[in-house]
């Protein structure tokens, strides 16, 4: 028995691990081909970055949803947002206060606050299918054009950037695939070890995506956000969990409901997704007051977010 628990919880240990090394190398690769491209960077942050930093959620939420059940997709996607919030943004503000920019007050938070709301109001009926799914990703599509067109509409040259030069690279694109292959191991071996540990420990699927899961996947958003927040660049901070929590809600669920139809259990519709709105709307009038994240804000994020984890350990 306790050798069992042992080889599950070093399949987990290594998924983390793998699943982490592997969103740092898509991140990397993929920013700097895009910029080789020609995107300027304010767009590849806002998009290419936050899609990327969503991979483990969509790897780790698809494969789960196909090789266990449904409830650790969702799971992994609700968990991950509150996670992003009340963890990430909270640890960060702890660090050093996050200032609000107009920017991402007028044109990313918006969003994010509406993907929440798209989400409550597509699944209070239990489900989550094709045609959800299809709004999920065509409200994504609409979210990054927008973007895109806003951004390239007030250029400003990047003469801080030095590597955005025009071409392609080999190395880069070595470092995207390295990426996607890392990502797809670790996500089988974190869907493994963590259900098949939590699972003998009489722990439910819908629990261990909302925690284990959420947690193994948010760690992209929680290193990124901690080295902007000791760096001093809030805005990167703040764009990379709101940029995340939109992704993770239209690409994840989207592609996920067009894969399977998603059964919300009637526990997530009294208490999760109540949760991911309460933090929500908590985040976004901190953000509205005096457009700064503050210390006791961030505290208060992280005492809510142990605070629901309490609630979920039986």
């Amino acid at each position: 028995m306790l050798s069992g628990l042992s080889l599950h919880l070093g399949l987990l240990v290594a998924g983390i691990f793998v699943l982490y090394a592997g969103a740092e190398l898509l991140v990397a690769g993929a920013g700097r081909l895009a910029l080789g491209i020609g995107l300027r960077a304010a767009t590849v942050g806002v998009t290419v970055i936050a899609l990327a930093t969503t991979a483990p959620e969509l790897f780790v939420s698809a494969i789960g949803a196909v090789n266990v059940s449904t409830d650790i997709g969702l799971g992994a996607v609700i968990g991950s947002n509150i996670a992003n919030i009340g963890l990430v943004l909270g640890v960060s503000a702890l660090i050093k206060p996050l200032h609000i920019s107009q920017t991402a007050m007028h044109r990313h938070v918006p969003f994010m606050l509406f993907a929440v709301v798209l989400l409550i109001v597509l699944g209070v009926d239990g489900t989550i299918g094709s045609l959800e799914g299809a709004i999920f990703l065509l409200v994504l599509g609409g979210f990054t054009a927008y973007l895109v067109h806003s951004v390239n509409a007030n250029p400003a040259p990047d003469v801080d950037n030095p590597d955005a030069s025009v071409g392609l690279s080999l190395r880069d694109v070595a470092l995207v695939l390295g990426g996607l292959v890392a990502l797809v191991l670790g996500s089988r071996w974190l869907v493994s070890g963590g259900t098949a540990l939590l699972s003998a420990l009489g722990v439910s699927d819908l629990v261990i995506g909302l925690t284990v899961l959420a947690l193994g996947t948010s760690l992209p958003e929680l290193a990124a956000s901690v080295v902007g927040a000791v760096r001093g660049e809030s805005e990167f901070a703040i764009g990379n969990v709101v940029g995340s929590n939109i992704y993770n809600i239209l690409a994840v669920l989207g592609i996920v409901a067009l894969i399977t139809p998603i059964e919300i259990a009637s526990s997530t519709l009294w208490l999760e997704l109540p949760v991911l709105a309460v933090f929500t709307v908590a985040l976004v009038g901190m953000m509205a007051y005096g457009r700064t994240v503050t210390r006791l804000d961030g505290a208060a994020l992280v005492a809510g977010y142990v605070g629901f984890l309490a609630l979920l350990i039986p």
